[in-house]
């Protein structure tokens, strides 16, 4: 063989010996162990230099690597040689190579991937995809926002992709898209078995004013805020908290609108159950004011259970006070039980009731007929009320304050603020009412003056007044009385009020009594005609032949010499 053939084989040979390692550069291939060194491990790839790669390349994360000489691995080729002689090798570069094909596999396929949240990243976080590092948006993480993602962290889940770009080494996945996945088939399976009745965990996603949204798992249902607990709750957040996990019952379900019902205090036992036995009528009680409103107030006896106070029940004298002016909310009182009624949920209390009665107490230390003296806190067109021990009230109408004075005049005498006397007349505990009176004080003068006066005798009154329709007279200088136009004579000529003066005195008799007002009306005429007759009984009759002149004349001469005598 010649020199020039010797020389073109040996150099095709040369050819064909670096071709071969110049073209699995940026591949992957197997190598055999030759040593373990300290951290680092001997690759033989079957190249003339042997490389070195670095052992924690080998192991999972956070673990060491289990590796023996003789051991066949995959690494990536990124150089033949270094400036050391030795082949530039890569564990990572090989198992990123390789996660990738099969990522690309993934992809294509539209299959969910296994990965690990390692690390954060600005707008989201970094996922280990086995050796491929791949993108995790912050909006991709779950449904709802997390607020902390450390429990999710290292942790093996599936992962749908996104976008995928080799070139660039770019792969974006998203957890969210698996969680909306597995959440319908969730939801279609819950739907399709959900009944009225069920038990079930749910994660509350949302609080508004009147209740809470709960996640059953694909499907939202309404926690009223009426349903949370039998106790009176305000807002729903004084119990629960965003993202907290509660077991409700399903309350209601309609099919096809697929609203869903629930309720936390139906697992609860139920406070009104017996309340009658508990709570019986005329019992008192301490209890917490948890409302309070226009008409009353609301006390709590125990959780879930709430009586009303109505405002005329709270206080035996403050009457037409707003609630909130006798108690304040969250404060405890004692009360006592007035009505029930188990089927309403209704229970009625009183907290005046566990006081004592101040009408009943002023009862049985004033009697009637006892004297007082108070204070005037109000005066009316119809009397004077005067303030009495236990902040309650006693009325002397206008009528019971002067025998002599008209009502309207001694009313008049009066101010607010006076200190007066008066005598208690009448107590009505049940209608809160005393009566009282300063006249009652003294004697009726009235009264006295009257002595044995009644309707038909005969007195002699002194003319105070004349008027044209009459005369005004008084009757043992004290009792007004009145003779009208028609009675002042038998004589119509002399039926004349001009014809009487002023303290002129005339005998009348009395022909009615007026006790409301207090006067006497009487009559000259019925007691010159009482006269006639008694004189036509003693003396004769007109039919006998006598005049009256002569009957009157007689019976006048009799009475002068009977004078004389």
């Amino acid at each position: 063989m010649s020199s020039e053939t010797v020389k073109e084989s040996f150099a095709d040979l040369l050819e064909e010996s670096f071709g071969s390692q110049s073209s699995i550069v940026g591949t992957v291939v197997k190598g055999t162990v030759i040593s373990v060194d300290n951290d680092m491990a001997l690759i033989d790839v079957g190249l003339k230099a042997e490389g070195r790669v670095a052992l924690k390349e080998f192991g999972a994360p956070g673990e060491p690597a289990n590796l023996q000489p003789g051991d066949t691995v995959e690494v990536f080729v990124e150089r033949l040689e270094d400036r050391n002689g030795e082949s530039v090798l890569s564990r990572e570069r090989a198992k990123r190579e390789e996660a990738w094909t099969k990522l690309e596999e993934s992809y294509a396929a539209t299959e969910r991937v296994t990965g690990s949240i390692f690390g954060r990243v600005k707008g989201g976080f970094t996922v280990d995809l086995g050796g491929a590092v791949a993108f995790l948006p912050g909006s991709q993480v779950d449904i709802r926002p997390v607020r902390d993602v450390t429990p999710l962290m290292n942790t093996p889940q599936p992962f749908q992709i996104l976008k995928m770009d080799r070139s660039r080494g770019n792969i974006v996945v998203s957890r969210r898209a698996v969680l909306e996945e597995t959440r319908a088939e969730q939801r279609s399976e819950l739907i399709e078995n959900l009944k009225e009745g069920m038990v079930l965990e749910g994660v509350v996603k949302n609080i508004t004013d009147y209740g809470a949204f709960v996640d059953l798992g694909g499907v939202d249902g309404l926690l009223h805020v009426t349903d949370i607990s039998w106790k009176r709750i305000n807002h729903p957040s004084e119990v629960l908290t965003f993202g907290e996990t509660v077991k409700v019952q399903v309350i209601r379900f309609n099919a096809e609108t697929q609203r869903i019902s629930l309720g936390m205090k139906q697992l609860e036992a139920d406070p009104w159950e017996g309340v009658e036995a508990k709570y019986p009528l005329g019992a008192k009680f301490v209890g917490t004011v948890t409302n309070i409103t226009d008409y009353g107030a609301f006390v709590e006896l125990e959780p879930g259970i709430e009586g009303l106070v109505h405002v005329s029940e709270m206080s035996w004298t403050k009457k037409n006070v707003h609630p909130g002016k006798i108690i304040s909310t969250s404060q405890e009182v004692e009360v006592m039980v007035l009505d029930i009624d188990p089927a309403k949920r209704r229970i009625s209390l009183g907290i005046k009731q566990c006081l004592s009665n101040p009408w009943e107490d002023f009862a049985a230390q004033h009697p009637v007929n006892t004297e007082i003296e108070g204070e005037i806190k109000n005066i009316t067109e119809f009397g004077l009320f005067v303030g009495l021990a236990g902040e309650i009230d006693g009325m002397v109408h206008m009528s019971d304050i002067s025998w002599e004075k008209s009502p309207e005049e001694a009313l008049g005498d009066f101010n607010k603020g006076d200190m007066v006397k008066a005598k208690v007349l009448d107590i009505d505990t049940d209608k809160e009412r005393i009566s009282l009176g300063i006249k009652q004080l003294g004697s009726d003068p009235f009264a006295d003056a009257m002595g044995e006066i009644k309707k038909g005798a005969v007195v002699t009154c002194v003319v105070s007044k004349v008027v044209d329709n009459g005369v005004e007279v008084l009757v043992n200088d004290a009792i007004p009385g009145f003779i009208r136009k028609a009675d002042l004579s038998r004589d119509r000529s002399e039926q004349r009020p001009d014809r009487f003066a002023q303290g002129e005195k005339v005998d009348a008799k009395v022909t009615a009594i007026d006790k409301a007002s207090r006067k006497l009306t009487l009559s000259i005429k019925a007691f010159e005609q009482a006269e006639e007759k008694e004189a036509m009984a003693n003396f004769g009759s007109s039919d006998s032949g006598a005049s009256l002149g002569d009957i009157l004349g007689a019976a006048l001469q009799r009475q002068q010499d009977g004078d004389k005598e």
